[in-house]
């Protein structure tokens, strides 16, 4: 793996590798993305490749700011008031292409809709900046496979990929996507946004699309059964663990014999933080150790619906 520093050469290299086509992770305030060129079919098609990720799945384009995302989506009223409050930020938009979109329809999976984002990290502003183009940047990690929140975490998962180093993603969770397309707004998927915050900002509730209904031609990323998985089998809402698992703990009652705990006080912004990096950090102690992983329950409420979709996902069989 490469190490890209965090400064103005090393943007100007990450910039010139996009350029060529190639791909390098970006770190953002939810996860660490794989990012490549919008705009060049084969460097789209590099990232399904090196992700494993089935070409049904679409791909988040990033943009630095609202006027580049105008250029790629039609804005609906409630695609304005959400970008208006909640850009840059963990919140992706699912919109209707524009005629001249300069996306290549890749990373549409074939769909008439883009998904686009403005992320709110430094890092990755600057570089779109320096880029001058939209970015795909689904999670850098391959397809499935746990979100990379630290640079060490793609290292381990993606070895040849250069990797821009930002430091500790802030949010540690993909983003929330809704669907702002003609019948009203659509929860699409749960992230680091939460849908209370996005139903006060509508005044409306959000509807939803049921799991099956989308199943060939996804309108969104995330929304495959199994995504977001350990190696090690996961078991769901544990009181204690058995002596074959690893226990993940949540909040003050926790059992001592936790392996980890996601947030000793219970703060549901710091388990989301620390999900993805305590369930990579526990899946390599278990696979040393011949065990299994069990998690307690997570709350329903605010980001853990976020955090619940993911552990859901990961513990499919």
């Amino acid at each position: 793996m490469t190490l890209i520093a965090a400064d103005t050469k090393g943007l100007k290299l990450c910039a010139a590798l996009l350029r060529q086509g190639e791909a390098m992770a970006m770190p953002t305030e939810t996860v660490y993305g794989l990012a490549a060129d919008a705009t060049q079919g084969d460097a789209i098609a590099k990232i399904y490749a090196l992700k494993n990720r089935p070409q049904f799945n679409p791909l988040i384009c990033h943009v630095p700011d609202l006027e580049s995302a105008r250029q790629l989506g039609v804005f609906n009223e409630t695609a304005e008031k959400l970008a208006a409050q909640f850009w840059p930020g963990p919140l992706t938009l699912v919109l209707p292409r524009t005629p001249d979109c300069p996306v290549h329809p890749l990373a549409s999976a074939g769909l008439d809709t883009l998904a686009i984002r403005i992320p709110a990290h430094r890092l990755a502003q600057n570089l779109l900046r320096e880029f001058g183009r939209p970015v795909v940047a689904p999670s850098a990690n391959p397809s499935g496979r746990l979100s990379p929140s630290r640079a060490e975490h793609v290292a381990a998962m993606l070895p040849d990929v250069a990797v821009l180093d930002g430091g500790d993603c802030a949010i540690g969770l993909e983003s929330s996507i809704i669907g702002c397309l003609p019948g009203g707004p659509v929860w699409l998927r749960a992230g680091g946004l939460s849908r209370a915050s996005i139903e006060t900002c509508l005044g409306e509730k959000l509807d939803e699309v049921p799991e099956t209904q989308d199943a060939e031609a996804k309108l969104a990323p995330g929304r495959l059964a199994r995504h977001y998985a350990p190696k090690a089998r996961l078991r769901l809402n544990a009181q204690s663990g058995n002596t074959d698992e690893l226990l993940i703990g949540f909040g003050p009652q926790a059992p001592e014999a936790c392996a980890a705990n996601l947030s000793a006080s219970g703060d549901m912004n710091e388990a989301a933080a620390q999900l993805f990096s305590t369930l990579h950090a526990m899946d390599a102690l278990a696979e040393a150790q011949g065990k299994r992983l069990a998690i307690m329950a997570i709350p329903e409420d605010g980001l853990g619906e976020a955090i619940n979709d993911r552990l859901r996902r990961a513990a499919k069989s």
